[in-house]
C-alpha cells in the first residue's frame, strides 16, 4: 500500500485544504502515514501570512530535498500561500526538487500528476489504447474540478473546517492573501451541504464554515445566497450538532446575521471579528475602513443579540508608524472591551502588499516584541479574570477526544474544557461542572458525576500551539 503525508502550517483554511488532499489521496489508494521515511509522497502545505511562517516552510523544503533524490519514485509537492494562484518561474527554480506546485485549495495538480504516473506505469505491460481509454471513462466519473472530500480513512474528527468562500478581495494594506490566494469566490450552497452531509455521515459532529471574510459569502454571486442562507441550510443537516464560522470583518457583519446566530440553536455563540489595532490613523493606513469607535459600537451590538456570546479578535503589533502612544490605544480598547480571546502578532512586511511597497517597516523588532509581551499579559490576565466567572457553574461541552488522560472538549463559546471520565464520550455532548479556572482552559466534573467529594483537578499546562487552537 502506497503511503503520503502532509505537513501543514498556517491557519484553518490550510488545516481544511490538508484534509480535503488528504481524501483525494485516499481515493487513489494512498493511506496516511507519519513517518515522512515511509511515504512515497509528501505534501507541504505552506504559509506566507508571517516572515516566520515562511522561514519554516523554506526550511522543511530544504530537509526534504534528500528525501525526494533519494528515491525518483517519491512525489513532493508544495501548496498554500507560497505557491499563490499561479507558481512563480522563480519558485520552480528555486526548489527545483518539487514535482507538483499547486494552488490553495487545489487538489488537481498533484492527483493528475499521480494519475499519469499510474498511467506511464501501466503502460509497461498494457496496451495503450486499452489503458487510455479505460482511463477516459474514469475521467468522466471523477472530474477533477469537483475534488471534495466527502470520504475519509479511519476515524473522522469530530470538528471538521469546511471552506465556503476563497480568496479575498477585501485587500487591507498588510495582507499577502488576496495575492496569494486569489480574488473573492464562493462555493455554490449546495455543494457546500453535500459536504456537510458527508463529513456528518462519517461521524462529524461540529463545521467551522471558512473564509478569510467569511461575513462576504456570496457577495460574488450576487444578491443571493448570503451567510444567512448558508447558516440556515447547515443548520438542517441532520446529524449535526454545532456550528461555527470564521474570520468575521466589522464592516460586513450584520444585525441580521447576529441574529441568525442567536436564533439558530446549532450556531455557537462565538464570533471572531478582527480589529487589528485600536487607532484610528493605524487603521486608515491599514485599510480597515472603519474607526476604533466603529468597532466599540459593534461589539456592543454583538453582546446586545447574543448575550452569551463569546468574541475573538486579532491584533497586529508594530505596524510601520505605529507610535507608542498609538500603540496604548490598542491596549487600552483591549482592556475597556475584555474580550474573550486576543490573536496576536507582530507586522512583518510582506512581498507585494501596500504597506510593504509604501511604508516604512520603522518599529525595532525589539520593541514589536515589547508590546507584543504586554498585550501577551494582558491577554492572559482577562483570559483569566472572564474563565473565573465559570468556576461552580456547569457548561455543556463537546467533547472532541483524550489529552493526557482526560477528554478534551469545548463549550459554546469555544472555551476548552478537560474532565476526567472512564466512558467513552467522544462525539458527545456533556454537561461539565467546572471546578478550575484557567487562562487557557478549564476543567470539571461530567455533572452526572459530581459529588461532595470532588476534589479540584491539577492544571494541565498547555503549549501555545494548544491555546490558540480553534
Amino acid at each position: 500500500m502506497k503511503k503520503y503525508h502532509i505537513w501543514t502550517i498556517g491557519c484553518q483554511m490550510n488545516v481544511a485544504d490538508s484534509t480535503h488532499v488528504g481524501a483525494e489521496l485516499e481515493k487513489l489508494g494512498y493511506e496516511p502515514t507519519a513517518n515522512i521515511d515511509e511515504a512515497d509522497v509528501v505534501v507541504l502545505n505552506t504559509c506566507v501570512v508571517r516572515q516566520s511562517a515562511e522561514n519554516k516552510a523554506v526550511g522543511k523544503l530544504g530537509s526534504l530535498k534528500p528525501w525526494r533524490q533519494k528515491d525518483p519514485d517519491r512525489t513532493l509537492a508544495l501548496m498554500g500561500c507560497m505557491v499563490g494562484v499561479k507558481p512563480s518561474p522563480k519558485l520552480q527554480q528555486a526548489f527545483p526538487w518539487v514535482d507538483v506546485f499547486m494552488a490553495p485549495s487545489q487538489a488537481a495538480p498533484l492527483v493528475e500528476h499521480l494519475r499519469n504516473r499510474m498511467i506511464e506505469q501501466e503502460l509497461a505491460a498494457i496496451e495503450r489504447e486499452q489503458l487510455l481509454r479505460r482511463h477516459r471513462l474514469q475521467d468522466d466519473a471523477y472530474p477533477i474540478a469537483s475534488l471534495k472530500h466527502l470520504s475519509l480513512k479511519g476515524q473522522a474528527p469530530v470538528s471538521a473546517h469546511v471552506p465556503v468562500v476563497y480568496g479575498c478581495s477585501h485587500a487591507c494594506t498588510f495582507c499577502i492573501i488576496p495575492f496569494r490566494r486569489g480574488i473573492e469566490r464562493s462555493r455554490p450552497l449546495p455543494e457546500i451541504v453535500q459536504e456537510v452531509r458527508g463529513l456528518v455521515s462519517q461521524g462529524v459532529k461540529e463545521v467551522t464554515l471558512l473564509g478569510q471574510i467569511v461575513d462576504r459569502y456570496g457577495y460574488d454571486l450576487g444578491s443571493k445566497p448570503d451567510l444567512v442562507d448558508l447558516l440556515h441550510a447547515v443548520h438542517e443537516v441532520e446529524g449535526l450538532k454545532r456550528i461555527r464560522f470564521l474570520t468575521s470583518h466589522p464592516n460586513y457583519m450584520t444585525d441580521e446575521l447576529l441574529e441568525t446566530v442567536a436564533r439558530l440553536p446549532k450556531v455557537m455563540p462565538h464570533i471572531e471579528v478582527p480589529i487589528q489595532a485600536g487607532d484610528d490613523e493605524i487603521l486608515a493606513r491599514m485599510k480597515r475602513g472603519y474607526t476604533a469607535d466603529d468597532y466599540r459600537r459593534l461589539v456592543a451590538r454583538i453582546r446586545e443579540i447574543i448575550p452569551d456570546v463569546a468574541i475573538h479578535t486579532d491584533i497586529i503589533v508594530g505596524f510601520p508608524g505605529e507610535t507608542e502612544a498609538q500603540f496604548q490605544r490598542t491596549y487600552d480598547i483591549l482592556e475597556e472591551l475584555r474580550l474573550e480571546k486576543a490573536h496576536l502578532a507582530r507586522y512583518s512586511p510582506r512581498p507585494g502588499t501596500v504597506s510593504a511597497r509604501k511604508m516604512i517597516d520603522d518599529v525595532p523588532d525589539e520593541e514589536k516584541r515589547r508590546r507584543h509581551r504586554l498585550l501577551e499579559e494582558q491577554h492572559e490576565r482577562i483570559s483569566a479574570e472572564i474563565n473565573q466567572e465559570w468556576l461552580n457553574k456547569t457548561v455543556e461541552v463537546l467533547v472532541e477526544d483524550k489529552h493526557k488522560g482526560k477528554w478534551r472538549g469545548r463549550t459554546p463559546q469555544n472555551r476548552l474544557v478537560f474532565f476526567e471520565d472512564d466512558r467513552n464520550l467522544r462525539g458527545q455532548l456533556v454537561d461539565v461542572h467546572i471546578t478550575w479556572t484557567g487562562p487557557w482552559s478549564m476543567q470539571g466534573v461530567a455533572a452526572d458525576r459530581v459529588s461532595s467529594t470532588t476534589q479540584t483537578p491539577e492544571s494541565i499546562t498547555l503549549p501555545l500551539a494548544e491555546m490558540e487552537v480553534i
